[in-house]
């Protein structure tokens, strides 16, 4: 990219421009001065490049006052008048002529610099980076150990661990229910009960055709299913009927 000294206003003009380089360089001074910059400058300078690259990168162009406010959300005149003005100090925007109202255009020129781009900003993200990664790894081992924590705190907590005589009816009775509230009820079943428990499961499930109707495991043993008769019986739904027979308790010798 090559600049050329205008022969009337003594400054550079741009050949060939980019927006890149402008972009580059103005983050470079912002970097470089962070106690002058408000984002009011950036906004009017970014903007007068998007207008000069819709007008072809003229040398020099109007930038209407009014416009410019509006386009970047000013409403106050004397701050867009003094932040343009800082832009000129900063030689980064040429007044070429000067408005005499904030009804009437600016004619100005985008400033070039001779000096290589700076490499400060460049080093400094650099560092910033290489620093946010440091941190963002930091970060996320700590989150993890967080999110291990708690896991390890729920998992600490006393651990439900079932008998193999459980384990054994569970899969019999085809693994239906909440485990945990099954294994409650089948604590509570006398030995006497389980056995007969253990001995009935097989001749429910298999007189259950359409084995969705098949009850929770943990409704079997409190309403004490095993001590019912099956009856099968036509149903259109195919589910088979269930008799409680009240000699089952005296047929089994089981007592209350």
């Amino acid at each position: 990219m090559r600049s050329a000294p205008h022969p009337e206003m003594g400054f550079f003009i741009f050949t060939n421009m980019t927006g890149y380089e402008l972009s580059r360089k103005w983050f470079d001074f912002c970097f470089e001065n962070p106690e002058k910059i408000k984002p009011i400058h950036t906004a009017i300078y970014f903007f007068a490049v998007e207008h000069c690259n819709r007008l072809g990168w003229k040398k020099r162009f109007g930038f209407p006052t009014t416009m410019a406010m509006e386009a970047i959300g000013i409403h106050s005149y004397n701050t867009y008048r003094d932040a343009l003005q800082d832009l000129v100090d900063w030689k980064f925007i040429d007044m070429v002529e000067k408005s005499k109202n904030q009804y009437s255009s600016n004619i100005i020129a985008l400033s070039k610099f001779d000096e290589p781009l700076d490499e400060a900003l460049d080093e400094a993200l650099m560092k910033h980076s290489t620093k946010h990664d440091t941190k963002q790894s930091e970060s996320t081992v700590q989150s993890i150990d967080s999110i291990n924590k708690q896991v390890n705190h729920i998992t600490n907590k006393p651990k439900t661990i079932y008998s193999d005589e459980f384990e054994k009816v569970w899969s019999l009775y085809l693994q239906r229910g909440s485990k945990k509230k099954s294994y409650d009820q089948w604590k509570k079943l006398p030995d006497v009960e389980k056995q007969i428990a253990k001995q009935h499961i097989p001749k429910y499930i298999d007189s259950i055709e359409q084995k969705e109707y098949i009850v929770h495991f943990e409704r079997y043993l409190r309403d004490e299913y095993y001590f019912m008769d099956i009856v099968k019986k036509n149903s259109p739904t195919n589910i088979q009927h269930i008799d409680y027979d009240e000699q089952a308790r005296r047929k089994y010798g089981v007592t209350r």
